[in-house]
Formats: C-alpha cells, structure tokens, sequence
C-alpha cells in the first residue's frame, strides 16, 4: 500500500529552505503530491510575485515531488479530499494550525495525520531561506 504525502505552499521564489521542506515531506511517505496554492488564495502575507502555473511547474520539477497540482480556487480541502492522503505535511513555519486542520479533515470524514517538518538552519551566513528575505535583499541591492 502506498503511503500519501501532501505538502502545501506558495512557494513563491523558490529556495533551499523551500526544497528541505519538500524533501522531509517525501521521506514521510511514498509519494508526494504538493498543492501550490492559487494567487486568490494567499492572504496571509503579500500576493506572490509569480504566476500560480508557473509556480507549480518549478515545484513539480524537484526531484523529490511526484506530484505538483494547483489548490483549488474556493475551497483549499478539495483538492485534499480528492488525494485522500495519509499524511499532510507542514512547513516548520507555515502559519497553518495543525489542530484547526485536523478539525477540518475529521469533519469531512479524511484520517489522515497531519506532520510538520522540520527547520533548515542556513548553510553559510549569508544563505536566505525565505521568499521576503530575497526579495529585500534584491531591494536592498537593485532598488
């Protein structure tokens, strides 16, 4: 039986911080399916600076996702519900509540548990492991 792995974000400029997230989601399971999430749907911090789809295609590009879909446009337990997966996993930092989740997920009838992964410490001093620290950082030097 294959075990399903979903991971989730917006991944917006992609990065290292980025790919050890996606990598610890993978060794939680044997497949893993992300949902990049639609522009729509990000208000938790500023609108991305990419396109959903194109998002989605470098996402779906790492070696350690099988699987790269968009969220849906309404309902973000959706595309969960069609997956049926047997774990969720969640980005150390993500604003996500892991019990909010679970409440959701029991009340539409999905068992699966729901994981965070765990932080990447940056490798040199000067390594940015965060969409907005890249993107300061260009300001910062080209702005």
């Amino acid at each position: 039986m294959t075990r399903t792995v979903i991971a989730q974000g917006t991944f917006d400029i992609l990065h290292p911080g980025h790919v050890h997230y996606l990598e610890e989601a993978a060794a939680m399971g044997d497949e893993l399916i992300v949902i990049v999430a639609r522009t729509t749907n990000v208000d938790h911090k500023e609108a991305p600076i990419c396109p959903a789809t194109q998002r989605r295609d470098v996402v779906d590009a790492l070696e350690a996702v099988d699987e790269a879909i968009l969220g849906h446009e309404e309902d973000i337990f959706v595309p969960i519900e069609e997956i049926d997966p047997d774990v969720i996993a969640l980005g150390h930092d993500q604003h996500h509540d892991a019990d909010a989740i679970e409440a959701e997920l029991d009340r539409r009838g999905i068992d699966c548990t729901v994981d965070r992964a765990g932080a990447r410490e940056p490798s040199e001093e000067d390594e940015l492991l965060s969409t907005r620290l890249i993107i300061d950082r260009i300001l910062e030097r080209r702005g």
